[in-house]
Parts: C-alpha cells; structure tokens; sequence
C-alpha cells in the first residue's frame, strides 16, 4: 500500500515562509513525478507545482512562481514545497500526488497517489 504523508503546514502570517514535506513509502520513488495541489475552502483544487522524476525540471502555476520552490530527494523518498513570500490567498489544503508513469503532470487526473493534505493558513 502506497502511501504519501505531507506535513509541514501551520498559520502563519503574510510574508513568511513555509516548507512543506511529502515523504512516500514505496521503494519506487525515484521512477514518479511528484506535484503539488491544493484547495481552498469553496473552491476547486488546483495545480501548484509538479517536477520531473529526479527533480530537474519543474513546473509552476503562475500564482506561485517566484515564490514556491518544488524539490525532491529520491534519496530520502521525500518531496518538498518551499513557500516563501505567503500571501492570504495561498491558504489551503495542499496535498502532494505521484505520477508513477514518471511524467511531469499539470493536471490532476494523471496522477495515480494521493496524500491527505496538510493546512496552510495565511492572515493578512
């Protein structure tokens, strides 16, 4: 059973900065692409930020580039989001997902695994 367990999210207040953790417990972790999604309160989820499978190309949503760094360490079986520069509308539920087909994904659909999600809370 695959699972992916994020952590690392919190209230914080505008303008700081958070990093997010997605550590996985298949042995196949280095053969996925990894991304990030999230949903607010209401709304739809939606693409944060994805990257290839050894982590050197990476995609952004336009909300978050320049501030939200993807990074992965197939070494340690784990997925980061650093998020800098924290705005009100970043605060969601942000979960991490798997392509274990191994492709850089922006849509939701292709990915087969799933975490639970951890709560980021921005206040203005």
């Amino acid at each position: 059973q695959v699972q992916l367990a994020e952590s690392g999210g919190g209230w914080v207040q505008t303008g700081a900065s958070l990093r997010l953790s997605c550590a996985a417990s298949s042995r196949t972790f280095s053969k996925w692409a990894m991304g990030w999604f999230r949903q607010a309160p209401g709304k739809e989820r939606e693409f944060v930020a994805a990257c290839s499978r050894d982590g050197g190309t990476a995609s952004y949503a336009e909300a978050v580039k320049g501030r939200f760094t993807i990074s992965k360490d197939n070494a340690k079986n784990t997925l980061f989001l650093q998020m800098n520069s924290l705005k009100p509308e970043d605060t969601a539920v942000y979960s991490c997902a798997a392509v274990t087909a191994g492709f850089l994904r922006v849509v939701a659909g292709y990915y087969d695994y799933w975490g639970q999600g951890t709560q980021v809370t921005v206040s203005s």
